[in-house]
């Protein structure tokens, strides 16, 4: 199984907003979404904290992930 990691972080510093910022103008909790971006690697995401979270960014899904182990 595959790992992906989630550019959430990166997305938000060129927003200049924080975690909590994405949060609230996401609607993901933001408790997943901390998780979401401080993991290196993660084997499963929900899919509809990841259309919530490219609506917000305004980006494709998948500019919002990068494949870190095949």
């Amino acid at each position: 199984m595959g790992l992906i990691r989630l550019r959430i972080r990166e997305f938000a510093d060129e927003k200049g907003w924080t975690l909590k910022e994405v949060s609230d103008r996401s609607g993901v909790v933001y408790s997943s979404l901390r998780t979401y971006a401080r993991s290196p690697g993660l084997a499963t995401v929900d899919v509809t904290a990841l259309h919530k979270l490219a609506r917000t960014f305004d980006v494709l899904i998948e500019d919002l992930y990068e494949i870190v182990q095949e």
